[in-house]
C-alpha cells in the first residue's frame, strides 16, 4: 500500500500543475448518456465573485450602493382625481464611476395609450368580449394616465434637459457626477389617478357610487412620483421598461413628505407622522393606549368614519407630514371613509421595541377587517422576525381599497371584503376570510422582502415573491395548521408536469404561468429544502444569515445560493440546478426490490434452498397436474423395473463429493471468511428510476413482517454517478414485506402509482355518468304544447 501511495504522488508530480487547477470555464459533459446533475455552478454559470460580492455570498469589502433622498409636497384633488406635486431629489453617487446622466422611473406611463405596455398587451384567443374588457376600452377612450406638466430644474433654478423613453426618464447632467459627489434637482408634475377597478393596476381610486352607497372615494397613491432607477455594481443602470408584471427596483433614501388632502380625510402613509396634532386629542390618546393594548383599538371609530361619510367637507384641506428613514419607496392612502384601528407589537429591538400595527378600512370591509387585519400584521411580524431580523420601522399598515394586494415600506394595500346580497344580508366566504389573512401576511411580509432585503424584482421575481410566499406558508401554518397555503409539495405537481412553463430564473416579463412560476414553485422548493433536504436547524440558520447579510442592500440570486451553501456547509448546486434552472419534475419510481442472502456452506441446507427456489420459480406443469387429477398413473409408477438411481434422486440431491468439498472449504477458510459466512441478516437491493429528471432525496418507508415500519432517508447524492437509475442496498434482520417511496408526499413526486413495491391496486370512486343531454326542443322552449289528438299548438297553462 505504501508503494502505491508513493507512485500516486509521483504521477501527480509528473502530471504538472494542470492537475491541481480548478476549471474556470464551462465543464464539458462526458460523452454518452451520463448527465452530471451535481456539477458545480462556480466557474460555469454563476458570475465570478468580486470585491463587491464575495464568494461566500456576503457583501464584499468594497460593496456600495447609491443613496437617494426625497423632499416632496403633494396635494390630492379629490374632485379631479389628480395629484399635484413638487419633489426635490438629492442623489449621492457612491459608485466608483462618473455619471453623465441619471435615469428615473415613470411607471405610471404604462397608462399612456401609446405605451409599450398597452401596445404589447395581449388577449385570449377567443371571439368573446367580457364586460370588464369593454369598460376598460371605453375608459381609455376618455381618459389617459401618466405624468403630465413635467418641469425639471437644477439647484440653480435652471431647466435640466430630459428625455422620456416610454416608462423611463433620462436627465442629462450639466457636468459629470463624480464618485462621492451628490446632485440635487427639482421635479414638478401632475398625475391623474387611475380608476383601479376599471383599468387595473397597483394604485388609483375607488368610488362608492352605486345606488344605496355613500358616494365617497378611497385613494391609493403608489408609483406616484418620478423615482430614481437603480445603478448597481452588476448591471449599471437598470433600464428594463415597466410592462406591467416586473415590479420595482429602487434605491434607499430618506423621505420628508407633506400630503395635503381634504380636511375630513384620514391618511395612512409610509413613515412616521410628524404633526400628530392633526389628530384630535381623543384620537392621540387612543393611539397612545393602542401601543400597549392586547387587542386592536379604534383610533377613528366606525361611528366617526360614518359621520364623515354622511357629511363630507365641502372645502378645506389639512396637510399631513411624514418622515421615513432608509426606505426604498413611499406610498399613501387617503379617504374620509377610513375606520382606523391599531395595536402595538413588542419585539426584541432597541430601535423599535414596539411596532404599531395599524389598519385603515371602510365600513364595507367590516367586520372581517376589524377581526383579522391588524392581528394578521402582528402575527406576520412575530414569524418573520424569527427568520430574518427585527422589523426595522415604526409602523406596519394594512389599507383596504381597490388594489387586491401590494406592498410598500410600512404600508400595504389589501382587497378582500364581505359581500352584501339583495336583501342587505352581510356574509363572507371561508375563502374571503383566508384570503384576507393570507394577503395581509403576504404583503406585510414583503416589507421584509424586498423592501429591506432589496432584491431586483423585475429581473428575478422569485427572489421576493417566492421567498416571501415561503415565509407566508410558514406563517399561515402557524396561524392554523389547516390553512390552505401555497407551498405544499403535492399542490405544485400539476404545474411541474405542464408544458407551458419556464425555469424559475426566467426574467419577470417572460414568465409563463406567473403565479406558479414566481410564487408557488420557489415557495415549494424552499419548503422541501427546509423540511426534507437540509433540515430546519441548518436551513433556518442559513436563511437568517442571508436576510441579515443583505438587509438594506441589494442581493442577487447567486448571493442567496452561495450564502445558503456557505452557512450550512452543504453543496446544494444539484438542488438549484433542478428546481431553479430547469423545468424537470420529480418522479422517482421504485422499479424492483431484490432480497439477497448468503448461500449456506452446509450442502444439505444449500440444496433445500435451491429446491425451494426451483419450486417457486418453476411450478408443476399444468399437464402433469391434470394427469394426476384424472388418476393417470405414469410408467415409473406402474413398473418398478424401470426405476433406477436417477428416479430416486434429482439435481438437488447432495452427493458425497459435495459433502467432502464442504468439509475441506470449512477447514481452508480464513477467519475473515468464517466470520463473513456467519452473516445471516437480510440484504435488500432497491432499484430506483428517475423518470422526471429532477434528482431528489429518496424517502423510503419499509414495512416488515412483524408489523413494524421504518422510514429511511437516502440523500440526493445517491444519484451522483447515475442520475437516471440507481440500485441502493439496505440491511435488516427483519423480513421486508413492502416498500413505499415518499409516503408523506414531501418531494412533489408526480406519479405515485410507481412508488410502491409490490404494486398495489389503485382505488377510484366515481359517480354514475350523467344522463345524456336533451336535444333542442323549440316548442318546449317557447312554452307551447300539443295534445294527443292534434298537432295544433297552444300555450302552456
Amino acid at each position: 500500500m505504501r508503494v502505491l501511495g508513493v507512485l500516486a504522488v509521483a504521477m501527480a508530480i509528473l502530471a504538472g500543475p494542470v492537475a491541481a487547477q480548478v476549471s474556470q470555464g464551462p465543464v464539458q459533459q462526458t460523452v454518452g448518456t451520463f448527465d452530471d446533475k451535481f456539477r458545480q455552478f462556480e466557474g460555469e454559470d454563476w458570475p465570478t465573485p468580486t470585491d463587491y460580492r464575495n464568494a461566500s455570498g456576503a457583501p464584499g469589502h468594497r460593496y456600495w450602493q447609491q443613496q437617494v433622498d426625497y423632499d416632496i409636497e403633494v396635494t390630492l384633488d379629490e374632485g379631479r382625481r389628480t395629484l399635484t406635486a413638487t419633489e426635490t431629489i438629492t442623489y449621492q453617487n457612491n459608485s466608483p464611476d462618473g455619471l453623465n446622466y441619471l435615469w428615473l422611473l415613470l411607471d405610471q406611463q404604462n397608462y399612456r395609450r401609446a405605451s409599450l405596455a398597452e401596445r404589447s398587451r395581449t388577449v385570449g384567443n377567443t371571439t368573446t368580449l367580457s364586460v370588464p374588457e369593454v369598460l376598460r376600452i371605453q375608459h381609455f377612450q376618455e381618459w389617459e394616465g401618466g405624468f403630465n406638466d413635467l418641469v425639471i430644474t437644477g439647484a440653480d433654478g435652471r431647466a435640466l434637459p430630459f428625455r422620456i423613453t416610454d416608462s423611463l426618464l433620462r436627465i442629462d447632467l450639466p457636468q459629470t457626477l463624480q464618485s462621492g459627489q451628490s446632485v440635487s434637482f427639482t421635479i414638478a408634475f401632475t398625475l391623474p389617478l387611475p380608476e383601479t377597478n376599471v383599468v387595473g393596476g397597483r394604485s388609483g381610486y375607488e368610488c362608492f357610487t352605486d345606488p344605496g352607497e355613500d358616494g365617497n372615494c378611497i385613494f391609493l397613491a403608489a408609483q406616484w412620483f418620478p423615482r430614481l432607477a437603480v445603478y448597481s455594481d452588476y448591471e449599471g443602470w437598470h433600464t428594463a421598461q415597466f410592462l406591467g408584471s416586473g415590479e420595482f427596483t429602487l434605491e434607499f433614501g430618506d423621505y420628508n413628505v407633506s400630503i395635503t388632502a381634504p380636511a375630513d380625510h384620514q391618511v395612512s402613509s409610509t413613515g412616521a407622522l410628524q404633526n400628530p396634532e392633526i389628530l384630535t386629542a381623543e384620537q392621540r390618546a387612543r393611539l397612545e393606549h393602542a401601543r400597549t393594548a392586547d387587542e386592536p383599538v379604534y383610533i377613528v371609530t366606525p361611528a366617526e368614519a360614518e359621520a364623515a361619510e354622511q357629511n363630507p367637507a365641502r372645502s378645506g384641506t389639512r396637510t399631513w407630514q411624514f418622515a421615513a428613514e432608509n426606505v426604498r419607496d413611499f406610498a399613501f392612502a387617503s379617504s374620509r371613509k377610513f375606520v382606523w384601528d391599531a395595536m402595538g407589537v413588542e419585539q426584541d429591538s432597541t430601535e423599535h421595541p414596539i411596532v404599531m400595527a395599524m389598519s385603515f378600512y371602510p365600513k364595507e370591509a367590516r367586520p372581517l377587517w376589524d377581526a383579522y387585519s391588524t392581528k394578521s400584521i402582528a402575527h406576520t411580524i412575530d414569524v418573520y422576525n424569527d427568520f430574518s431580523f427585527p422589523y426595522p420601522y415604526p409602523t406596519a399598515q394594512s389599507v383596504n381599497g381597490p388594489v387586491g394586494g401590494m406592498e410598500y415600506p410600512m404600508i400595504t394595500f389589501n382587497g378582500p371584503r364581505p359581500v352584501v346580497d339583495d336583501q342587505g344580508r352581510i356574509t363572507y366566504t371561508e375563502r374571503a376570510k383566508n384570503g384576507l389573512i393570507g394577503v395581509v401576511i403576504h404583503e406585510v411580509g414583503h416589507i421584509y422582502f424586498p423592501m429591506v432585503v432589496n432584491s431586483d424584482e423585475r429581473q428575478w421575481t422569485w427572489m421576493d415573491e417566492g421567498l416571501n410566499s415561503f415565509l407566508q406558508y410558514i406563517a399561515q401554518k402557524q396561524w392554523d395548521p389547516d390553512f390552505p397555503s401555497r407551498g405544499e409539495p403535492r399542490d405544485i405537481v400539476e404545474y411541474m408536469v405542464s408544458t407551458d412553463q419556464v425555469p424559475i430564473m426566467t426574467q419577470s416579463d417572460s414568465i409563463l404561468q406567473f403565479g406558479n412560476n414566481a410564487y408557488g414553485k420557489p415557495a415549494t422548493a424552499l419548503v422541501i429544502l427546509r423540511e426534507t433536504v437540509m433540515g430546519r436547524e441548518l436551513f433556518d440558520r442559513a436563511f437568517r444569515e442571508y436576510a441579515q447579510r443583505w438587509a438594506f442592500k441589494r442581493p442577487t440570486p447567486y448571493d442567496f445560493f452561495r450564502t445558503m451553501e456557505e452557512s450550512s456547509g452543504m453543496d446544494l448546486d444539484w438542488f438549484w440546478r433542478g428546481w431553479f434552472y430547469s423545468t424537470d419534475h420529480v418522479d422517482i419510481a421504485l422499479e424492483n426490490v431484490v432480497r439477497v442472502e448468503l448461500e449456506p456452506l452446509d450442502p444439505e441446507a444449500r440444496a433445500r434452498a435451491a429446491r425451494d427456489r426451483f419450486e417457486r420459480e418453476q411450478p408443476t406443469p399444468v399437464a402433469v397436474t391434470a394427469n394426476e387429477e384424472e388418476g393417470i398413473r405414469t410408467v415409473i409408477e406402474r413398473d418398478s423395473g424401470v426405476r433406477d438411481y436417477y428416479n430416486e434422486t434429482d439435481q438437488f440431491t447432495v452427493t458425497a463429493s459435495q459433502r467432502r468439498e464442504a468439509t475441506r472449504a470449512r477447514e481452508r477458510a480464513s477467519p475473515e471468511r468464517r466470520q463473513a459466512q456467519g452473516f445471516d441478516d437480510n440484504v435488500y437491493r432497491f432499484t430506483f428510476a428517475n423518470e422526471g429528471g429532477l434528482v431528489m432525496p429518496v424517502i423510503l418507508e419499509l414495512t416488515y413482517s412483524d408489523g413494524s415500519e421504518e422510514i429511511v432517508r437516502i440523500p440526493a447524492e445517491v444519484w451522483r454517478r447515475n442520475s437516471q437509475r440507481v440500485t441502493w442496498q439496505h440491511v435488516s434482520d427483519k423480513t421486508l414485506v413492502s416498500a413505499e417511496l415518499d409516503p408523506l408526499l414531501e418531494t412533489a413526486d408526480a406519479d405515485l402509482t410507481d412508488n410502491t413495491f409490490p404494486r398495489g391496486i389503485t382505488r377510484a370512486t366515481t359517480p354514475l355518468s350523467p344522463d345524456g343531454p336533451q336535444g333542442t326542443n323549440r316548442m318546449r322552449d317557447d312554452d307551447r304544447q300539443v295534445t294527443r289528438d292534434s298537432l295544433q299548438t297552444r300555450p302552456v297553462n
